[in-house]
């Protein structure tokens, strides 16, 4: 029997319908992002981005030159531009402005491997060290409201290339899903006194049943109303509602975190095509007791069609205590 679950923050509502899986599906046709050949982002090839913003490098090696371990540019072709003025403007009904904004590419590594979940931790302790720091550069800017930090591995989860990069927008508005979830939070927070976030923790911790993982300082779940089959979130247990207040020694616990999940992800899952977005407070707003901020792991196993873009609903074959399971067994020893 297919079953609604109504998201706690949101209040979305979403379809387990684990017959979904039984109907017949078309084979892929997804083409694959070509292997091999000339990579921009590989070192020696660095006159082939724009220049370097930052790096972590080896001492005595020279801006836009080898040397680097992670390394952030502008991107190419950037969805919103630094340069300029806002310029809100209003005609009759529609509000617009000017495409104000930042663009980075995170290269992950000097050499050229598509996997984040193969890299050192070291490698990892260091790119999450590096949104920490670009946040708390570009939020200096007070055109920047809110940075959305994310990473798209293969085609069908939006990449343009194979070598393992993340990307930060940072916009002059707070996009709506953020605010969505922001103000969820809030109307929780006003009517209980906590933090929702907070609570899901404690509440699936006790459950069990949806705890992928379980550290220290972070808890890896299958959210309960997971909209996507195998939808995973890491939410660090100390409350916190911006990502840029992180310390390095909980950002070092994520990266062992993060590469255990991707790892088991990719085992399970037969490497599949995956979107992480870090959600996280807006910019210079100063920390809240509501909001707390985290990471959503999307698998993009399914596509979103007619019903889901006409309802906001999400149809989920996969129950998560079964994606759970699975993701929780699944052994990375030794990869």
């Amino acid at each position: 029997m297919p079953e609604l679950r109504k998201d706690p923050i949101v209040g979305r509502w979403v379809i387990i319908a684990t017959e979904r899986a039984r109907r017949p599906m078309p084979e892929s046709t997804e083409p694959m992002l070509a292997p091999g050949g000339f990579c921009p982002f590989c070192e020696g090839n660095e006159d082939h981005t724009p220049n370097e913003i930052f790096a972590f490098r080896q001492q005595d090696t020279l801006v836009d030159q080898p040397g680097w371990r992670v390394r952030v540019v502008p991107n190419k072709f950037p969805a919103l531009k630094i340069e300029g003025n806002l310029q809100k403007k209003g005609d009759g009904i529609y509000d617009h402005m000017n495409g104000i904004g930042a663009h980075e590419v995170v290269l992950e590594c000097p050499f050229h491997e598509k996997s984040m979940a193969q890299l050192p931790e070291s490698y990892i302790r260091e790119i999450l060290w590096v949104y920490h720091e670009r946040l708390n550069d570009l939020k200096k800017d007070p055109r920047m409201v809110y940075g959305m930090i994310f990473k798209n591995v293969g085609i069908a989860a939006g990449a343009s290339m194979e070598h393992s990069h993340s990307q930060i927008i940072v916009t002059p508005i707070l996009p709506v899903n953020v605010l969505e979830e922001m103000n969820g939070a809030l109307e929780f927070y006003n009517y209980r006194g906590r933090c929702i976030y907070c609570d899901i923790i404690s509440q699936e911790l006790k459950a069990d049943c949806r705890v992928i993982m379980d550290s220290p300082g972070y808890l890896v779940i299958a959210p309960y109303a997971s909209r996507f089959p195998f939808e995973t979130w890491i939410i660090p247990k100390h409350h916190g509602s911006n990502y840029e207040n992180t310390s390095k020694s909980e950002l070092e616990e994520l990266a062992v975190v993060l590469k255990t999940v991707l790892l088991k992800l990719e085992i399970a899952l037969d490497g599949p095509a995956y979107n992480y977005m870090i959600h996280t407070g807006a910019l210079n707003s100063p920390p809240t007791t509501h909001y707390h901020w985290h990471i959503e792991i999307i698998p993009r196993l399914t596509k979103v069609a007619g019903f889901e873009w006409g309802t906001g609903f999400y149809i989920n074959h996969i129950p998560p205590e079964q994606a759970a399971s699975v993701l929780r067994n699944t052994d990375t020893d030794g990869i």
